[in-house]
């Protein structure tokens, strides 16, 4: 249709310019040549003419009662982790890294990929310190999103990590510390420290507010982002009744949703239940998680969290239990979130990491289909009652060659069929669920 639309409008360019230079003056067509100029410019100028791909038009994930939509359908995603996207994509000579494992999700059917928007202080660190940004590794989060995009993969960004990887919350109370403006030198004080709060206010502004270099859309425009998340795995030891963990996380939701209403927020959650919570005996994997900080029913009912996250990591939980009481335990653990927020916060919940360490003393390949299995099923038996169970991100998958990123929890898909079969099977069946149509033409090959 465009090419007999340029036809047509060629046409009537040559004809109005043959009239216009027939009187032989030399005014004639100059005045014709601009006429015609900015014909062509109102006719074509919605027209894109460059060799570069055009940008894939898409709408926000949007989130009512229990249940993410987009476009107006509901939306349950099949995702993974991938936390190292920023940090090789620094480097052009690994940036082919990101866009493989990107590409390998999309062809997988997976929707949603959650990542590190942060490296606080030491090597290759987006903020090198505090309100000082490298843009060398800002434009490397620009390639991610712009990549991302491409793919049709929508990203979950993490803000901080409560461990010390990436810098962390330590590398906010060292900065204070070397500032002399540091309350304690306690890791817990990034949580209650002013000038602390101040540091991350800063980064979370400058993240949101940021405009990407390649697409020219600022963050917190971009419905490429899935979702913020405000901390990975937060907790403040130091205060087991939860109220200084609580008080902080109720600020920075509320500061990240003043600047960006565009998009989805969650916390990080891991999702153990605190010392008040009912389930804290008989959910919680041992007594230990009910004195972290943390509350995954009191913390996820923030106003401004719009939807739940737990992870699940029965091998860090237990050290005596056999693989098959773990799966058990995972069923129970799962089942009682769902229960939570179907009932009580009336918001999704996504299982943002999962895993199953290879490094078990009766670890087999073939338990790892089995456990993953487990999880994806209970994602579909609550998806297919329309229920508040979102999603599951596994934590993490890699390609070839990367070997540095791994732990005992990763996996090349491809080099373990299984796990690919079923991941690909998991992706078709919440398609069928959601009506997708770009999903449901993938999934049609395999049917």
């Amino acid at each position: 249709m465009k090419r007999d639309l340029r036809s047509h409008l060629f046409l009537r360019f040559l004809t109005i310019y043959s009239k216009m230079v027939a009187g032989n003056g030399l005014l004639y067509p100059i005045l014709g040549f601009a006429s015609c100029v900015a014909f062509i410019y109102m006719s074509f100028g919605d027209l894109k003419f460059s060799n570069f791909p055009e940008e894939p038009r898409l709408s926000f994930v949007e989130r009512n009662g229990t249940r993410f939509f987009l476009d107006g359908k509901p939306l349950y995603v099949n995702g993974w982790n991938s936390y190292w996207l920023m940090a090789q994509s620094v480097d052009e000579n690994t940036r082919p890294s990101v866009s493989a494992m990107l590409q390998a999700g999309a062809k997988m059917g997976l929707t949603v990929c959650r990542t590190w928007a942060f490296n606080d202080g030491g090597y290759d660190a987006l903020q090198i310190s505090p309100g000082q940004f490298d843009e060398r590794v800002f434009k490397a989060l620009d390639y991610v999103i712009a990549e991302a995009r491409q793919q049709g993969i929508r990203l979950l960004l993490s803000l901080v990590n409560n461990l010390q990887a990436y810098g962390g919350k330590t590398q906010y109370v060292k900065w204070a510390w070397q500032e002399g403006v540091g309350l304690s030198s306690s890791n817990d004080s990034f949580f209650f420290d002013p000038s602390i709060r101040k540091y991350f206010k800063n980064y979370v502004l400058t993240v949101l507010t940021r405009k990407n270099t390649i697409t020219g859309i600022e963050y917190r425009s971009d419905p490429t982002i899935f979702a913020w998340e405000l901390i990975n795995e937060p907790r403040c030891i130091s205060d087991p009744s939860g109220d200084t963990l609580q008080d902080w996380l109720e600020e920075m939701t509320a500061f990240i949703k003043s600047i960006d209403k565009n998009h989805l927020l969650t916390i990080g959650l891991e999702g153990f239940y605190g010392p008040k919570s009912p389930k804290k005996s008989t959910v919680n994997p041992e007594e230990w998680a009910s004195t972290l900080g943390s509350d995954f029913v009191r913390n996820s009912n923030i106003p401004n969290v719009d939807f739940a996250s737990v992870h699940i990591y029965p091998d860090h939980w237990f050290h005596v239990l056999g693989f098959e009481e773990k799966r058990n335990y995972v069923i129970k653990w799962m089942r009682s979130h769902i229960e939570d927020c179907d009932k009580e916060l009336k918001k999704p919940v996504m299982f943002t990491e999962y895993g199953l360490s290879n490094q078990n003393k009766d670890f087999q390949p073939s338990q790892r289909e089995q456990f993953y299995r487990t999880i994806l099923d209970i994602i579909y038996k609550s998806a297919k009652k329309k229920g508040s169970g979102a999603g599951a991100l596994v934590w993490q998958f890699f390609v070839e060659g990367m070997e540095k990123y791994n732990d005992d929890f990763g996996i090349v898909p491809w080099e373990s069929p299984p796990i690919y079969k079923l991941t690909v099977e998991q992706s078709c069946r919440l398609a069928r669920i959601q009506e997708q149509g770009i999903m449901k033409e993938l999934c049609s090959k395999g049917e």
